[in-house]
């Protein structure tokens, strides 16, 4: 399999929340190509139409409840929010070496050490919450869920992965390092986690995958990009319930 071949796989057999595709008469409605930008922008424009105003400035939807930043996160309900994201970064970077796709180092050897990777991190932020006495939960079934979902979605339709991979990474570099300072300060004592260090440099690294992924995009039909494109809104729907785990412990 290559990254430019088209596959198809069905996201309503997993237990993620199904959101049901439109019809044929809608899509042609929707408008997400901008055939003049690179495919990164394509993929940002598409996720700033799902950001709230809140969240980006160019956010394009209004707050719907209460605004991120009057949230009151617990401090286990912070704790699950970090176990999840781990399963979730180790799904995204397992796939990544290969260890759990056997072909996946055809497919996504590009997006090997590129510096964004997490998992590490957060394996040495729950060992500093163990040592205080916290306990460590178990992933959520909501992130189990979801890993489940990546590992089909990575070897049965690649730019679906590359999506979800793009929106999650990116968003823990911006908006989601605005979340954690907040959290810091309300619960943590402004402790910074190391979740939001990354070695190097970060706007290097981010622009060095952005350079990658519209190299990989390249290969893609007009089918391909659009489907890629249409996948956003179900990666914000699961960032979205992952956060809103924060307040529910």
């Amino acid at each position: 399999m290559t990254l430019h071949q088209n596959t198809k796989f069905q996201a309503q057999q997993t237990n993620l929340n199904y959101i049901p595709a439109n019809t044929a008469d809608e899509k042609q409605k929707k408008m997400y190509r901008i055939e003049e930008k690179e495919f990164v922008e394509e993929m940002r424009a598409v996720a700033m139409k799902l950001h709230t105003k809140d969240q980006a400035k160019e956010g394009e939807k209004e707050p719907q409840g209460q605004p991120w930043r009057k949230w009151e996160p617990s401090v286990e309900g912070y704790l699950q929010f970090l176990v999840d994201n781990k399963l979730i970064y180790d799904t995204l970077e397992n796939t990544i070496i290969g260890q759990k796709t056997a072909n996946s180092s055809s497919l996504y050897a590009d997006f090997m050490n590129t510096g964004l990777e997490r998992s590490e991190a957060l394996a040495k932020d729950l060992k500093w919450f163990k040592e205080r006495g916290h306990t460590i939960s178990k992933p959520s079934a909501l992130s189990s869920s979801y890993s489940r979902y990546l590992e089909e979605l990575s070897v049965k339709d690649p730019q679906a992965f590359l999506c979800h991979y793009y929106n999650f990474y990116f968003a823990h570099t911006a908006g989601g390092r605005m979340i954690g300072k907040k959290v810091a300060e309300k619960i943590l004592d402004k402790k910074e986690l190391e979740f939001y260090k990354w070695d190097g440099n970060l706007c290097q690294h981010l622009q060095d995958v952005r350079e990658k992924l519209n190299k990989v995009a390249k290969y893609w039909s007009t089918e391909e990009k659009n489907h890629c494109l249409e996948e956003t809104e179900k990666s914000f729907e699961f960032s979205f319930q992952l956060l809103q785990l924060m307040l529910v412990q």
